[in-house]
């Protein structure tokens, strides 16, 4: 059974216990307390009388008789700061402060220690004798939680208050369960929270849990793992023991830190646990580790005489701040048995520091004390007072119950806290009145620290993070590193430009992670069935980037932007459009450029030779007007190479349109002549009279007129325009014309495929006409071949991406240009320049009887 299980079934007896004693004695469930406990109360360790008694409950002692200088410290410390205040005019006037001072013996002896500060017995009690006992007005300890935890739960039921310098767990500021706690250190819910911002800090989201098996340990542990969870580290494994547990459960402990992956443990236990633990690391030569503390151990002296105190070098962990006391050296150094002639603590301490007896009786293993020992020679954690965390708890513990009282002393008689506004008897002040004064005390100490306690009874929350190091003497020292502070909400945690050393003993910060962070340009991935820190990187996607690490999500790039390689930026796409720069380009100029200089050379030719008749032949205007429509076909092909804008759109496929509707027409109006030319050699015939030169120009003029009204047409409802297609690839913009109206382009196109089908079908009725040189067969070859081109044109128009749509009706117009071109005038210019001799009237129209002749 637990102290504090033990204490609530003692509690719980009380009233049936009380009526079988005296049922006349029930003034107070403190005098039941001291009838029923009699037998088991002790005296006080140290002692001293007072108008105002303060207790004390400390561990000075350990089960197995050895001595804790601390605790000890302690003791001493709440004795200096009463005789400060007593020798102070202006603290606490005509009222002298006693103390009474316990020893728990870290055993269930707390229970007699706590019931003795209750009951405060003088004298023995008997049957008779049902008069009040003198008891303390408050109590200062203990320094654990689970003790704490057992005495206050008995002692809140008398009203008096109980001030605790190192009693941390956060279950303790539970108003309801504990109304008469205070503590002069911050709660472990802020410690917890302080430590699980540190291991962020550092990077560390992959740690192992270590606690002792009481209310202080599992408590401030669950803190930790929440905050940690809140701020995204994970806790790989969980686990608590009590020094006083089996062998075996240490070992299923060290057998988990060994399996374990991560290099980071927080320790939330006592001194004694981690002792155990770090011997038994120690022993096995698990090294390497990183270890958090909580301020229990952390800077716990007794840990040096550990054997596996090096496996704690590098540690980190939090304490409270560091202050001085004027005077207590003096104090601790005066130290002498004779003082405290009663008193055990007393006793072992001076036996311990001169290894010396005190008995008068022989020592075998000791010589006698000569009484003239003195602590002025002696070097040791007891009179060594420049590190002062947690005695400065104690010191701050006894002010806060002076100026509590100085308050009560001083009160306004019509402005106090009780019934009516009164104010408290002086000469017979009670302990639930120091308790209501304790709730509103506030005050600075000399160090400039303000002193006060919230609704919860606990003190404001300002740590020291702490290192601990060798020094040079080959001991271990914690080196303060940085600070926190919970009252700066933007920047509770700063780190001191100092050294750290760490637990891997390399120069540089250990890591501990389940899986390494995501670089940017990829995004996590959660393990299945495996904690949040536990994932895989993934790529982002073409399109998506993450510029931080550990993305969660990847993002989309604007429309305009795409994904750089790396998958950590949105680039600018690329502008691709079809320019003169890039080969394809200068390629299809070049053509277009051949064409137009071929055309010409074909020109100058048939002008130098416009009298022979096989140039004055079919007309020879259509056939310069063909070729300079040519010429404008080959040129019109250069509108569609560059970047696209407004004029350019318009006019590229306008001016296709229009110069090929002009070509095909002269095509047309040659097919027409030959036609015609055949019938008028008939018989009879006076059909050239009707399509003679003039109806000829006036034929194409008619026939280039409608393509020019569609195109006007056109422009003027629904124009082609310049436009940026951000759909076709996702990596490009690709610069091109939207047609605007998708009508008004096949409508030009449809009418020059119209144009082209009757010109082909009317050079193939004439194709085999009774001549040497019969150009209907030039004529239908070309046409073929012209609407071969097309027919093949508009399924790749349709699929092809890009600036290749526009180079594929570069293409087409270059294609079909270059064979009307060399299919209508390539022969002509072979018979003009190599075969002169053909270039005759009567060679040209041939001898043809008349049953050649077909109609």
């Amino acid at each position: 059974m637990t102290t504090s299980n033990l204490l609530q079934n003692v509690y719980k007896a009380l009233p049936g216990a009380v009526e079988a004693i005296d049922p006349a004695c029930k003034k107070s469930r403190r005098m039941s307390l001291l009838i029923l406990l009699q037998g088991v109360a002790q005296p006080p360790e140290l002692v001293k009388d007072g108008d105002v008694v303060i207790g004390g409950i400390f561990s000075a002692l350990f089960y197995h008789r050895s001595l804790n200088l601390r605790e000890f410290k302690f003791a001493q410390t709440l004795i200096f700061a009463i005789n400060e205040i007593n020798t102070n005019p202006e603290m606490l006037p005509n009222v002298k402060l006693g103390y009474k001072i316990y020893d728990n013996c870290g055993t269930m002896d707390i229970l007699r220690a706590a019931l003795a500060l209750v009951s405060g017995l003088k004298g023995e009690i008997s049957d008779n004798n049902c008069t009040e006992s003198e008891t303390v007005h408050a109590i200062l300890g203990h320094s654990g939680s689970a003790p704490t935890i057992a005495f206050e739960q008995v002692v809140a039921r008398f009203q008096i208050p109980v001030i605790s310098h190192f009693a941390t767990c956060a279950c303790l500021s539970n108003r309801k369960e504990y109304p008469t706690f205070f503590r002069t250190i911050p709660s472990d819910y802020y410690q917890s929270r302080a430590l699980a911002k540190l291991v962020k800090y550092f990077g560390w989201t992959w740690i192992g849990a270590i606690a002792v098996d009481n209310e202080y340990g599992l408590s401030g542990i669950a803190a930790f793992i929440q905050a940690a969870k809140e701020l995204g580290v994970c806790i790989e494994y969980s686990e608590a023991f009590l020094s006083t547990d089996p062998p075996d459960s240490l070992q299923r402990i060290i057998e988990m830190i060994k399996r374990s992956t991560s290099q980071v443990i927080m320790a939330f236990m006592s001194h004694r646990e981690i002792m155990l633990l770090a011997n038994e690391l120690y022993k096995q030569n698990v090294t390497g580790l990183q270890w958090v503390g909580s301020d229990a151990w952390i800077t716990d002296p007794s840990l040096a005489d550990s054997e596996g105190y090096s496996i704690l070098v590098g540690s980190l962990g939090f304490v409270v701040s560091n202050a001085k006391i004027p005077g207590l050296g003096e104090h601790l150094r005066r130290l002498h048995p004779s003082q405290f002639p009663n008193s055990q603590f007393v006793k072992d301490f001076w036996e311990y520091t001169f290894a010396c007896s005190l008995n008068e009786t022989a020592n075998a293993h000791r010589k006698p004390c000569s009484g003239s020992e003195s602590l002025n020679n002696v070097q040791s954690y007891f009179t060594d007072v420049s590190d002062l965390r947690f005695i400065y708890n104690v010191y701050k513990s006894v002010y806060a119950v002076a100026h509590a009282l100085h308050n009560l002393i001083t009160c306004d008689e019509r402005n106090g806290p009780f019934y009516n506004e009164s104010c408290a008897d002086t000469k017979n002040i009670e302990p639930w009145q120091v308790l209501q004064y304790l709730k509103t005390v506030n005050f600075t100490t000399e160090e400039g620290e303000r002193v006060y306690f919230d609704s919860n009874g606990d003190s404001p929350a300002r740590y020291e993070l702490v290192n601990l190091q060798m020094t040079n003497k080959g001991t271990m020292e914690g080196l303060t590193v940085g600070i926190y502070d919970a009252s700066l909400p933007d920047s509770q945690f700063i780190m001191n430009n100092v050294s750290v050393v760490w637990g891997n003993r390399l120069n540089k910060v250990p890591v501990s992670v389940c899986s390494k962070s995501c670089l940017p340009g990829t995004s996590k991935v959660l393990q299945k069935g495996r904690p949040v820190c536990c994932f895989d990187c993934i790529p982002c996607p073409a399109g998506e980037i993450s510029n931080l690490t550990n993305s969660v999500h990847c993002m989309k790039c604007p429309l305009e932007f795409w994904s750089n390689k790396q998958r950590d930026a949105c680039i600018p796409k690329l502008i691709e459009f079809l320019a003169y720069d890039e080969i394809l380009g200068t390629l299809l100029a070049l053509l277009s450029f051949l064409g137009v200089f071929l055309t010409l050379l074909i020109t100058i030719v048939f002008h130098c030779h416009k009298e022979t008749p096989i140039v004055r032949a079919n007309n020879s205007e259509l056939s310069f007007l063909l070729l300079f429509s040519l010429t404008l076909c080959f040129l019109c092909s250069l509108t569609f190479i560059g970047r696209p804008s407004e004029w350019s759109c318009m006019l590229r496929h306008t001016a296709f349109g229009i110069t090929f509707v002009l070509c095909i027409s002269c095509v047309l109006g040659k097919t027409m002549v030959v036609l015609m030319a055949f019938r008028a050699s008939l018989p009879g015939s006076n059909v050239m009279k009707w399509f003679g030169p003039t109806q000829q120009r006036l034929s194409v003029l008619a026939f280039t007129l409608v393509q020019f009204a569609i195109c006007i047409l056109w422009l003027t409802i629904n124009p082609p325009f310049p436009f940026e297609n951000l759909l076709l690839f996702q990596d490009k913009i690709i610069l091109e014309c939207n047609l605007g109206s998708a009508l008004g382009f096949w409508a030009v196109l449809g009418y020059i495929g119209l144009l082209a089908v009757l010109c082909f079908a009317l050079a193939f009725l004439a194709r085999k006409l009774p001549d040497n040189f019969n150009e209907a067969k030039l004529i239908t070859f070309s046409m073929l071949i012209f609407c071969a081109v097309w027919v093949t044109f508009i399924p790749a128009y349709v699929s092809s991406p890009g600036k290749f749509t526009v180079a594929v009706e570069i293409f087409a117009i270059l294609a079909s240009s270059y064979g009307l071109l060399f299919c209508l005038f390539l022969p002509k210019c072979y018979i003009i320049l190599f075969r002169p001799e053909r270039n005759t009237k009567r060679h040209i129209m041939g001898k043809t009887s008349n049953s050649d002749v077909r109609y």
